[in-house]
């Protein structure tokens, strides 16, 4: 009997030291990880002290030489799975997928939680007098259990910020110009912008699609589609993430006991170098590859990131001698040379046949055409500049009023980007597209309406254009889409407005189209964000007497009080400008601003407003006061 209760006893130490061990070294590793990713930084730091605070408890139990009872066991194999649930989780936030941290922040705070009612579990109800545990540790770990209850995984605001940005990339038409900046935004912040953090990244979400299984279909799509979106910017070939990060020697792989060093290998296929050549970054690279690379008409280096000064490239003899060498001793053949390919096709060559294509008599043909050449017009100066003087202009306009919406879209989206350069809007106003775009922004798909409404903003740039809209009847659809518009078809609307509104003949035209309804609902809605641009138009309105008369109502002055109150530095700038306007031509206007309180609104932006904020300011303080001296007189 004292055999077997000796026996039992040592297999019930040897069970307790094997999961304390295995539990030591899960709080070891969750500390030798180092940093975390930008997003949930903080809630990770927080898990991995929760984990290193178990520490003393652990090495107490492994050092006891004590019967330890069932329920103790219990609360061990249950602290087990909690640990286990932990370090997965930190691995992840680790070296996870950084367009999956960001995109599923919920379900990573949800996990978080999750880990923590495990762990609070765990340690509920852990027999610390029965096993003879320190009352130091005791107090330690139940201080640890009281503050795991009130963890609550909060997003900072770092992370919502990211998130933020990401549904904005999410929903962009990364074909215009103007928003582009929004994926270069991010993809600064996640560190998404060379060939060696892309490829690390998509080899990461290849591996997450995998242990998916199909499984969220629809978030698995929005990560490849995000990350297609940030290869595209960066000017990387697309391939299907399911494929091979990069292709694989063949010859290395009939040698897999063979070691090549990593310099031999070019660092944009992996392959052992025949021909190496440097690039003015002093990287080095196979010539072949690197060459395509530049024939793409990319500017940049593929390792670094950084600009190319310029394309020439050297040949890299001292390594050249090396990796002959290293295959002579090693016994190793370098694989043949591909046979040269075949002349280049010239960049310049390509688009002018794009260009020609704009009027094939094939519907699938001219299609085709057209969404190339609304990419190529997005991607540098050199590219709209080629597009513009080998004629692209023309056919790009007569397509504006071709019967397929596809085609219209792609044909406006072309022409807004070219007009973006000064010297190619001149050009594109000449062939007096103006009537087509009206049409399509009355009649278009949303997209085509959009970016109509953002062709026409560009366009009237030029005065003469100006005139021209409004003479046009472009006025009145870009109200209904002030109206009717997605948040994105709102703000091109506005920004329209805006220029357009700076003719005085347009401002009657706005105003009797009723473009002063739709901008005042745009102040209430807060989801939109578009304050400043409503504001500026209504200033614009304000100087014309109809536009006054329209905007004198109590409850606008009490809105425009509001926004100096508690509005952005810009917004509290603009209501103050659209209020001086009001009042310098209606004085009961004032008295009822100053009823609103609008006093020490006032005197705050005339101190720590922006320069023109205080100028606004300081004219409404004249008002003020005029209005004392006519007072007194009476």
């Amino acid at each position: 009997m004292e055999e077997e209760k000796e026996l039992s006893k040592c297999n019930n130490c040897r069970i307790v030291r094997d999961v304390v061990e295995e539990l030591i070294g899960i709080v070891e590793a969750a500390k030798s990880m180092g940093e975390f990713r930008g997003t949930q930084k903080k809630e990770s730091q927080m898990l991995q002290r929760r984990l290193r605070q178990c520490l003393p408890l652990l090495e107490e139990l492994r050092d006891l030489d004590a019967q330890i009872p069932e329920d103790c066991i219990s609360c061990l194999h249950r602290l087990k799975r909690a640990f286990v649930l932990a370090k997965k989780l930190l691995k992840t936030c680790h070296a996870g997928s950084k367009i999956y941290l960001v995109l599923e922040t919920d379900a990573m705070l949800s996990r978080f939680n999750s880990v923590y009612d495990k762990l609070n579990h765990a340690m509920d109800g852990f027999p610390y007098k029965e096993i003879g545990i320190s009352e130091e540790v005791k107090e330690q770990v139940e201080l640890m259990c009281m503050q795991l209850k009130r963890a609550k995984p909060r997003m900072d605001n770092q992370d919502m910020e990211l998130t933020t940005d990401m549904m904005t990339v999410l929903s962009t038409d990364t074909d215009r110009i103007s928003e582009c900046e929004a994926i270069k935004r991010l993809a600064n912040k996640l560190s998404l912008n060379t060939l060696e953090e892309l490829r690390v990244e998509t080899i990461v979400i290849r591996k997450l699609v995998k242990e998916r299984r199909g499984q969220n279909a629809e978030g698995t799509e929005k990560i490849i589609n995000l990350l297609d979106k940030f290869k595209r910017f960066a000017g990387i070939e697309q391939a299907n993430v399911l494929d091979d990060p990069a292709p694989c020697n063949r010859t290395l792989q009939k040698c897999a006991s063979i070691t090549i060093p990593f310099e031999f290998l070019c660092p944009i296929t992996l392959e052992m170098m025949r021909d190496p050549v440097i690039v003015a970054t002093g990287q080095t690279y196979e010539r072949a590859s690197i060459q395509q690379w530049l024939d793409s008409d990319h500017q940049t280096c593929p390792k670094t990131g950084l600009h190319l000064t310029h394309t020439a490239l050297a040949p890299n003899v001292a390594l050249h001698n090396l990796i002959l060498q290293w295959c002579e001793t090693n016994n190793y053949q370098l694989p043949k040379k591909d046979p040269p390919p075949p002349p280049k096709i010239t960049r310049a060559d390509k688009v002018i046949t794009l260009i020609q294509n704009l009027s094939s008599s094939q519907l699938q043909i001219q299609r085709k055409a057209v969404t190339k050449i609304r990419m190529i017009s997005r991607e540098s100066p050199e590219s709209r500049v080629l597009i513009a003087d080998n004629g692209g202009i023309p056919p790009l306009v007569q397509l504006l009023s071709y019967p397929d919406s596809k085609i219209q879209e792609h044909a406006v989206t072309a022409l807004l980007n070219l007009s973006i350069d000064d010297k190619i809007k001149k050009q594109v106003s000449k062939e007096n597209p103006i009537p087509a775009i009206i049409e399509i922004l009355q009649n278009g798909t949303i997209g085509a309406k959009e970016n109509s409404a953002a062709a026409l903003f560009s366009l009237s740039m030029i005065d003469e254009n100006k005139t021209l809209i409004g003479a046009s009847n472009g006025i009145p659809p870009l109200i209904n889409l002030l109206t009717e518009g997605t948040i994105r078809g709102k703000k091109d609307a506005a920004t329209a407005l805006f220029n357009l509104t700076l003719s005085h003949p347009n401002k009657v035209r706005a105003i009797e189209g009723g473009a002063i309804k739709p901008l005042l609902k745009m102040l209430e809605n807060e989801r939109l964000d578009m304050v400043g641009e409503a504001l500026s138009v209504l200033l614009l309105l304000a100087a014309h007497p109809d536009g006054r008369k329209e905007l004198g109502q109590l409850s606008f002055i009490e809105t425009l009080v509001k926004f100096m109150r508690q509005g952005t530095p810009k917004n509290k700038e603009c209501a103050s400008a659209v209020l001086l306007k009001l009042c310098l031509n209606n004085s009961n206007l004032l008295l009822a601003a100053l009823q609103y309180g609008v006093y020490e609104h006032v005197v705050d932006i005339s101190q720590n407003g922006t320069k023109r904020g205080q100028k606004k300011a300081g004219a409404i303080f004249q008002l003020m006061n005029k209005g004392d001296r006519f007072l007194s007189r009476t």
